[in-house]
């Protein structure tokens, strides 16, 4: 809970980002969330982090989209005369070209519906298929996920009161595994029931492996996964107003096969105070403790499938790159 010594009007004034750094600072054990490391310097070290030798992710789902791009496209088309491909997070919107590339090229119109809470991700996104694929049909949506796809689903030309249109929604890049278990069945839920029957998911999820590798993929040689964590106190000394002393600060990730989490923490290496000028707040910090930023969670095939189930899904067909290291699930709605 945010701290009784701050007056519930100053709370009522804060932004969104200052309430959450406060609570999540004031909690115990610390935390921080994993949704405000994007600021610019961020974003691009998430693009370096993803083209390292250790990063197997980003490559694993591309190669299986060069793949199973024309097999995607006949379970996208079947039985449709049209269909809208809405993507949850496109983010460079670099493995998706991939599938949309392939789309245009085809007899069958559709139309790409990226959503995303930044405009000005939207609008890069925009810039970006203009140049690279200008016939596409691109309508970037604003907005949290749940309220577009409510959205979409009452209007009628993305509804079954449309014949033959049908939804496909991509969730990719292991996103699910942001969210625990309980979460992810309710945002799985959540989606199912933003959707009409039959209309399609595609699920990205990382695939249970060798420890190693997966420990390796967020503990990079080269410390750039360090310093994308640590970057985070930089924005919060930044929009806070903060005195992180970053040098005083480390990184540290762990895997747990038993339940097939990564989970990431920045590790204080001193007993120190840190003040949070904007928001008249001083955090004490022992040797060695942490703050929790981030957990990515691994699944086998089956628990996927069960979840999805619960969800409301049924299961179509599943792709997976040659290492068997990553899986793009197709779903239907009940």
């Amino acid at each position: 809970m945010i701290s009784s010594t701050l007056h519930s009007e100053t709370v009522n004034k804060l932004s969104t980002f200052e309430k959450d750094i406060l609570e999540g600072l004031e909690s115990t054990p610390k935390r921080l969330s994993s949704k405000y490391f994007y600021d610019d310097e961020g974003s691009k070290l998430f693009q370096i982090i993803m083209n390292l030798p250790e990063y197997y992710l980003t490559r694993s789902e591309y190669e299986i989209f060069e793949s199973y791009k024309e097999n995607l496209y006949k379970q996208f088309s079947k039985n449709t005369k049209t269909f809208n491909l809405i993507e949850l997070g496109a983010g460079d919107g670099l493995k998706t070209q991939v599938l949309l590339s392939h789309f245009v090229n085809q007899m069958l119109p559709f139309t790409y519906l990226p959503i995303d809470i930044s405009a000005e991700a939207l609008y890069q996104l925009k810039e970006r298929f203009n140049k690279t694929i200008p016939s596409l049909n691109f309508e970037g949506i604003e907005g949290e996920y749940f309220e577009a796809l409510a959205q979409l689903k009452t209007k009628t030309n993305f509804s079954k009161e449309e014949e033959n249109t049908r939804n496909i929604v991509l969730f990719l890049g292991s996103n699910i595994g942001n969210f625990g278990n309980e979460q992810s069945l309710n945002f799985l839920k959540q989606l199912a029931q933003n959707l009409n029957q039959d209309d399609y998911l595609l699920l990205g999820f990382d695939l249970k492996k060798h420890p190693q590798i997966i420990q390796t993929a967020y503990n990079d040689a080269n410390g750039i996964t360090k310093a994308f964590n640590l970057n985070l106190l930089k924005r919060i000394n930044r929009e806070v107003k903060a005195n992180f002393n970053i040098e005083k600060f480390d990184f540290y990730s762990t895997y747990i096969p038993e339940t097939g989490e990564v989970r990431s923490y920045i590790v204080s290496n001193a007993k120190q105070e840190v003040v949070l000028k904007k928001l008249n707040k001083t955090i004490h910090f022992e040797w060695g403790e942490t703050i929790h930023t981030e957990i990515s969670r691994k699944y086998s095939a089956f628990q996927m499938k069960e979840i999805a189930a619960q969800a409301g899904f049924e299961f179509v067909e599943s792709y997976t790159d040659c290492k068997g290291y990553f899986m793009d699930m197709l779903l239907k709605v009940k």
